[in-house]
């Protein structure tokens, strides 16, 4: 078949660019004022004030005043960032990105904080059991601990963390549900279901996705996906996921995160006993299982994870690209790509054409203009039709 060209993508408009430029304020103000709070907790000495609450409220029991401390931490980082949140909640609706509301955000709010609260306090009392146990080894032993978390985590999301904010429900288009599966299928994973994500009850934005390990491992397709595009377009964004899972990405991303954490945490051992030795901040016990030192902990992982984000985003958008192709060469056409694309910029207000500097630096994904880009050259070198 003959190739045809595709316009020349347009620019992004200027409410795109002002929605995705608040955005990334939004985030980096909410980052930096979380940063502040860790240092302001240490230099202040205010860190031992809530150690020593703590104690008082939990009548000297350590692992019950280490609870009491990370409630009175979130409770704090909760309240400094809910400013943030609400800016976030209001600008969602402004662009009409969403349409949940009020009591149903604020009641996700709920859950987001009552869950991330007892994810951190699980977490923190292994680390601290952990150090009182075994203070020289902790970091290898807590290393392991969180690697066996991790992957638990990423098995239970979608049979248990993700329902508690959203509805699923199995696909009810049979014969979509077939052909995904049988896409699955050849791409050498065994799907263990296709379920509709209720997107729509909150959101405006589409999405899809291969989510979980093994027995949990299911596509959730958004309805607001299954509204707008064709099957032959939800069929080149699944193949897109399961790319993913041909060129072993889920492996890598956690031997990455494998590599990573082990070496935060040594990292995390050795300030430790460094800024105890030298005496930095006289509020902290010299003692490692002082939970005082918590927000020192959270500082060193925060820095770390400033350091490394701009590789981790060059290994990601090198995955998305690999996936991009498996998605070219395991579908019918290149147009329902394409097409899947432009409509999912258009809906989710994403950028096609951030400047360079700013898709290096915080970018998971190569922006939609240059994946439309690169599909159409590949077309164009294997002679595949595409849209006018």
């Amino acid at each position: 078949m003959g190739t045809t060209t595709t316009p020349p993508q347009t620019a992004d408009s200027p409410e795109v660019r002002r929605y995705n430029r608040i955005q990334r304020w939004l985030s980096l103000s909410d980052t930096l004022i979380g940063f502040a709070l860790l240092v302001v907790l240490l230099v202040t000495g205010w860190t031992g004030k809530l150690r020593d609450w703590s104690y008082l409220g939990a009548r000297q029991h350590y692992f019950l005043a280490v609870f009491v401390y990370v409630l009175m931490f979130s409770i704090i980082a909760k309240i400094i960032s809910s400013p943030f949140d609400v800016i976030g909640f209001r600008l969602e609706h402004q662009y009409h990105l969403s349409n949940q509301k009020l009591r149903s955000w604020l009641w996700d709010e709920v859950k987001g904080w009552l869950l991330s609260l007892v994810l951190m306090t699980i977490m923190v009392e292994l680390v601290y059991g952990i150090i009182r146990i075994a203070p020289q080894r902790w970091w290898i032993i807590a290393w392991a601990v969180f690697i066996g978390l991790f992957l638990l985590m990423a098995q239970l999301a979608p049979v248990v963390l993700m329902p508690i904010f959203y509805k699923f429900e199995p696909l009810a288009n049979d014969s979509l549900r077939e052909r995904l599966t049988k896409l699955g299928e050849r791409a050498g994973t065994r799907v263990r279901g296709v379920y509709e994500w209720k997107l729509s009850e909150k959101s405006n934005k589409a999405n899809a996705a291969l989510t979980g390990l093994g027995s949990t491992r299911r596509i959730i397709l958004a309805d607001t996906l299954l509204q707008n595009y064709s099957d032959d377009e939800i069929e080149a964004v699944l193949a897109h996921e399961l790319g993913h899972h041909v060129h072993k990405h889920i492996l890598k991303g956690i031997l990455t995160q494998v590599g990573i954490t082990f070496f935060g945490f040594w990292l995390i051992n050795a300030v430790l006993r460094f800024v105890l030795a030298k005496d930095w901040f006289p509020v902290l016990d010299p003692r490692l299982y002082d939970f005082a030192n918590l927000p020192l902990i959270v500082l060193v992982a925060t820095i770390l994870g400033f350091v490394l984000m701009p590789a981790l985003n060059a290994i990601s958008r090198h995955h998305e690209r690999q996936a991009d192709r498996y998605a070219w060469e395991n579908t019918a056409a290149i147009e329902p790509f394409i097409t899947a694309m432009q409509k999912l910029a258009d809906q989710n207000l994403a950028e096609r054409q951030p400047a360079k500097w700013i898709e290096f630096l915080f970018h998971s994904h190569p922006s939609i203009g240059k994946r439309v880009a690169a599909a159409q050259v590949w077309a164009s070198k294997r002679n595949v039709e595409q849209p006018v």
